[in-house]
């Protein structure tokens, strides 16, 4: 076998194989979610620290009327789970003049899984490609976002996520990407 040269390999090729490379190495690490902001007791939470969960992630506002009409089935859907792996995590995008009202939605709405505050409109498109609330994001226990819901969630479209990310991912995939936004 021959041996190759440096100087023979043309510096085209070369350069189309670091980029392919830094290509993969950014779009491995651009899959895996993360999100800083705080719990409503104040506490720094990340969602990294979530890796080995199956994550339901929600991005919603105090004032936005879609997310009030979609709360009450994340509740009832997030009761009625029963995998010990799967956490509902509701994020405000609500800024300092309407914080002050997440606590009073979160008691309106019975919510009893975490809410995080804190979060913006950034946040938002990096983890869901879209720029409206409600966002619905479902994520694998290593991090990695599975599938998107922008705007409002239909029942039938959270359980059929839900039921790929918790079961064994044989047969067709949901949709990625869904937006029911105008």
């Amino acid at each position: 076998m021959a041996a190759i040269l440096w100087s023979e390999i043309h510096p085209m090729r070369i350069a189309a194989v670091v980029l392919m490379l830094l290509f993969v190495s950014v779009a491995s690490a651009a899959s895996k979610a993360d999100l800083n902001a705080k719990s409503l007791d104040g506490r720094k939470v990340r969602l990294k620290d979530l890796r080995g969960k199956l994550v339901v992630l929600n991005f919603w506002a105090t004032w936005c009327g879609p997310c009030r009409e979609e709360l009450p089935m994340l509740v009832k859907t997030a009761e009625a789970s029963t995998n010990p792996d799967l956490l509902f995590i509701a994020v405000s995008v609500d800024d300092s003049k309407t914080q002050g009202k997440v606590r009073d939605s979160v008691r309106q709405f019975g919510i009893t899984f975490p809410v995080w505050i804190g979060a913006s409109g950034d946040d938002l498109y990096k983890l869901s490609k879209g720029e409206a609330v409600p966002a619905t994001i479902f994520i694998d226990r290593d991090g990695t976002i599975e599938a998107t819901v922008s705007g409002e969630i239909r029942e039938n479209e959270l359980k059929e996520r839900i039921n790929w990310i918790t079961g064994d991912r044989k047969g067709t995939k949901p949709q990625e990407f869904i937006s029911h936004v105008d």
